[in-house]
């Protein structure tokens, strides 16, 4: 009983939380302003992460829910830094390596101290336990991608929180199903949180998540991500909770953000740019152009996501090196096919164009701009 109201609490507290933190930050004029990159239209306020993390944090230090806070001292910690670094980085913006040397600190603290890493690559290519200095440096490497593939994806109404919020819940469940109460409930008290934020940051947002939020919310679910691959690794064959393929079973929490980010860092770099240049160019900046709301490309990402999750489910007997591949292939046909579907809209908009405007060179250039920012930019005949 204490699982489910620990969780409605932090959902509570997060209610009663973010008006006065709206009103907190319009007053200190810490506002996320239009212009560039961004696709919102009026200063909103930032910083939600500071609402998601006292709801959290409340649950948890308070011993609401139960938990060994020692166990998890080093996952706390870690959290409190990297909530440091998002809210210096959402204030004043710090550069890439500040925020890489913090990040760095805040990984290597729970890989280390916390023993939090991959042990082992479970029979995929034959690979079983890795050593050590392996594991340490896999681990890390996982944790600086796979979080900062999560802060990338913050760049919708509703989309990170509604990633973040599948990813808590269905860990939190399995972490339940199979005895390890403590994370369950740990899981299960962030999505009462993320709840909570999306309240206020669906679609128009009142608050956006910022870096306070996606860094250590991405480092959480990471966290949980390689706990429940350790789990699932001790747990006996003939369970009914355990994964033959506990490595894609984990990723598919963040596939989103991982293909998200892979697929613009390729585009990028054939383009001749640095893959860490800020554009346009993410799923849901293609899914906007397209003419869907905010809020349908989240529910439209986060029910692929949940599809993805029922896929793995239904195949949780096959093993690692089929259906590794399998999913990323499926994951690559799939963003192929929504390119395809962007390209194909755009090219309508610009066949039904009205004709006298194509008299007009600034609605060429203006037209010619949108088109360029979707496909590979073959000729563009107006008024044909």
């Amino acid at each position: 009983m204490y699982i489910v109201f620990s969780s409605i609490l932090a959902f509570c507290i997060g209610l009663i939380i973010f008006p006065f933190l709206i009103r907190w930050i319009k007053q200190s004029n810490l506002m996320d302003l239009p212009g560039g990159r961004k696709i919102h239209k009026a200063a909103i306020p930032s910083m939600g992460g500071i609402g998601i993390l006292i709801a959290f944090a409340l649950i948890i230090v308070l011993d609401i829910a139960h938990i060994p806070i020692g166990k998890y001292q080093y996952l706390l910690v870690s959290m409190a830094v990297l909530f440091l670094i998002g809210f210096l980085d959402d204030w004043k913006e710090l550069s890439a390596l500040q925020k890489l040397i913090g990040q760095l600190l805040a990984f290597t603290l729970v890989v280390v101290l916390g023993e939090v890493r991959l042990v082992s690559f479970y029979g995929l290519l034959g690979i079983g336990e890795l050593p050590l200095w392996l594991s340490y440096g896999l681990s890390i490497f996982l944790f600086v991608g796979l979080t900062n593939a999560y802060n990338l994806i913050d760049g919708l109404d509703g989309l990170a929180g509604t990633l973040g919020l599948i990813s808590c819940s269905f860990l939190g469940a399995w972490f339940l199903a199979t005895k390890h109460m403590s994370e369950g409930v740990i899981c299960l008290v962030m999505a009462g949180s993320l709840l909570s934020f999306l309240v206020y940051n669906w679609y128009p947002a009142k608050i956006f998540m910022g870096d306070t939020g996606s860094l250590p919310i991405g480092f959480f679910v990471t966290v949980f991500l390689l706990i429940f691959v350790q789990y699932n690794g001790i747990l006996p064959d003939y369970s009914f909770y355990k994964f033959q393929a506990p490595i894609t079973a984990g990723l598919i929490m963040l596939v989103i953000c991982c293909y998200d980010t892979l697929r613009v860092f390729v585009r990028r770099l054939k383009k001749g740019k640095s893959p860490f240049a800020p554009d346009k160019s993410h799923v849901h900046h293609f899914l906007i152009r397209m003419g869907y709301r905010h809020d349908q490309v989240a529910l439209f990402l986060g029910g692929i996501k949940c599809g993805l999750i029922i896929l793995v489910l239904f195949l949780k007997d096959v093993q690692e090196i089929f259906l590794l591949p399998g999913v990323v292939l499926l994951v690559v046909a799939m963003g192929s096919m929504l390119n395809a579907l962007t390209l194909r809209r755009v090219r309508e908009k610009v066949k039904n164009a009205p004709r006298v405007l194509a008299k007009s060179p600034y609605t060429v250039q203006k037209i010619q701009k949108e088109y360029n920012k979707v496909g590979d930019n073959p000729s563009l005949e107006i008024g044909k």
